[in-house]
């Protein structure tokens, strides 16, 4: 019973020191332990920053290298369009796109205000831009070339969908961008037609990037902080995370070396996608498909960085015309409609390295929840199904340890014959649980178990956007944010405690102790814990308790008569 207690004492803290200390490194922007070391940018020989865009966030930023300084100053305004899911302005300098409003959901700070993705702000530093333009010869428009929306309804209204035309000539070039919005549809269609106005071939490419800053997100701490940064996707190489970190390093070495600092990953693709992601919401750039790009990241200016692709369109004669379409997906991380966008770009929705496990316990806890239609619920019928489930398994631990109960006697007396010799104690008892037909892991198996599937839960509760802000009872009104009263880890260090008396008593005094301690450092623990994963918890703990004392009940009489 002593090794059983203390196997079970090590592997829970040690555990708990393992997810502690993760959290830990990944909220002070340290790479996660469980997750694939960054990967590595090959520098693409061809790819001079003389050829990239020079990717500014703000307007009156230097032009795009050997493009000619403006005349005048352009003024510029902002073209807002709204429909049923979000509000986005552009402006027409560059025709960027500046902010997109969420309107189906909430701050995760101030839940009195709309989730904002694309902005620009002065005051914290953010800075989150959807950019587009053409490269590869001097003048021609880009991101910083004026203008001119042409006329059109900037209201969804009773149609079915809106499109923002706007129109720009430049280096004789005829640059035509045009933004279509759907209803009931995350996803923006983003179209350029590209004309030869002028007496000469050209040779135009065009580049799609996503700006951002590299702060931490607002309402990021220890326990719930998560992943912001560019991440992209093709079919060769598969679903990449990068980080604003790396990007500054390697500009950092670039600048000391003189070396370009724009990176390729990889050098060429003719599919896939490039985002920046954070937690709960996504914006993707997913470029035409079959068409060969390059993918760059770079260092815009400090504390911002570019994710991006560049298209070749191509030779243009005088008078033709070419047109790429393009699509940007800005929205929440739900699987359904981000398979719909993209392969590969549901992998956004991090599970961590439990993924194996979390996807099909989201999988089943979906279904439920289009029976019951609560997410409190859910959990709690998921809760009740997985128990279930390791029924067996249970039991037998708890008849283990109905078995341990009784002999604890006879291993109190074996710790004070041989008090002074661990070795001789250790074979002992071993022989006693020989004797009494007793497995010292029994009681262990059900925790092992189950603790994967705790995590998995864990990380299945911190990226589905499905349960961000969702209610179940009273004063849980965010089941993916920690119980603003505490009820619930005080309702788990209850349950832990009971539990703990119902367990046979270690030996020790110092373990005894110990064990009793653990239900009030799991409790503290559990304060900054989703109130979600704390539910789970507390209905699995009253599950078992019930089990726990219905199987002693049962089987202890009769081991005692065996005896």
């Amino acid at each position: 019973m002593d090794i059983n207690k203390r196997t079970i004492l090590w592997i829970v803290f040690a555990l708990s020191l393992v997810v502690l200390w993760n959290n830990w490194m990944v909220s002070t922007g340290k790479p996660s332990m469980f997750a694939p070391a960054p990967a590595q940018t090959a520098k693409a020989p061809e790819a001079k920053k003389s050829d990239l865009p020079a990717a500014t966030a703000a307007a009156g930023a230097s032009a795009l290298p050997g493009a000619p300084a403006a005349a005048e100053p352009f003024k510029s305004e902002r073209i807002t369009v709204t429909t049923d899911l979000f509000r986005v302005d552009v402006d027409t300098l560059g025709g960027t796109i500046k902010r997109l409003e969420l309107l189906k959901f909430k701050d995760g700070v101030d839940t009195s205000k709309n989730q904002v993705l694309f902005d620009v702000d002065a005051g914290t530093g953010k800075t989150y831009l959807a950019q587009t333009g053409l490269i590869g010869a001097a003048g021609l428009p880009n991101h910083q070339t004026g203008f001119v929306a042409k006329p059109g309804p900037r209201m969804l209204g009773d149609a079915n969908q809106v499109q923002l035309v706007l129109e720009a000539e430049s280096g004789g070039v005829k640059l035509t961008k045009t933004y279509t919005f759907k209803r009931g549809d995350y996803t923006i269609d983003v179209r350029h037609d590209v004309a030869n106005v002028g007496a000469a071939p050209v040779k135009p490419e065009l580049y799609l990037q996503l700006v951002h800053d590299g702060n931490k997100p607002a309402g990021d701490s220890y326990f719930n902080s998560s992943y912001t940064g560019p991440t992209l996707y093709t079919a060769e190489d598969h679903y990449k995370k990068l980080k604003f970190e790396s990007l500054e390093k390697e500009a950092a070495e670039a600048a000391k070396t003189g070396k370009d600092a724009v990176q390729d990953h990889p050098t060429k693709a003719d599919n896939g996608w490039f985002a920046i992601s954070q937690h709960f919401f996504v914006s993707a750039f997913v470029p035409q498909d079959k068409q060969a790009r390059t993918i760059f990241t770079k260092k815009v200016t400090t504390n911002q960085y570019a994710i991006g692709t560049i298209q070749q369109l191509g030779t243009l004669a005088p008078g033709a015309t070419v047109s790429n379409e393009a699509k940007l997906y800005s929205g929440p991380q739900q699987a359904k409609l981000l398979e719909q966008v993209s392969p590969g770009l549901e992998l956004v929705k991090d599970y961590g390295w439990l993924t194996i496990i979390a996807k099909p316990i989201f999988w089943v806890m979906d279904h439920i929840h289009q029976v019951l239609g609560n997410w409190g619920w859910t959990i709690i019928a998921f809760t009740i199904l997985i128990k279930l489930a390791f029924f067996p398994l249970s039991a037998a631990g708890y008849r283990s340890m109905a078995k341990v109960k009784l002999v604890t006697p006879k291993m109190q007396a074996i710790r004070e014959r041989y008090k002074g010799d661990p070795a001789k104690m250790n074979q002992a008892t071993m022989e006693l649980y020989k004797t009494e037909k007793i497995n010292p892991m029994g009681s262990c198996l059900p925790i092992l178990v189950q603790m994967p599937v705790f995590i998995a839960l864990y990380w299945v509760l911190q990226a589905s956007v499905e349960i961000r802000g969702a209610p179940w009872i009273g004063w849980i009104t965010n089941l993916a944010a920690p119980d603003p009263w505490y009820i619930l880890p005080v309702l788990y260090a209850i349950s832990m405690y009971i539990t703990t008396k119902l367990n046979p008593a270690p030996a020790d005094p110092m373990q005894a102790k110990m064990m009793l301690f653990m239900p009030l450092a799991f409790s503290v623990m559990f304060f900054f814990f989703p109130s979600g994963l704390v539910l789970y918890w507390v209905v699995n703990n009253v599950l078992s308790i019930a089990q726990q004392y219905v199987i002693s009940k049962k089987f202890a009489p009769a081991t005692a008569a065996n005896s």
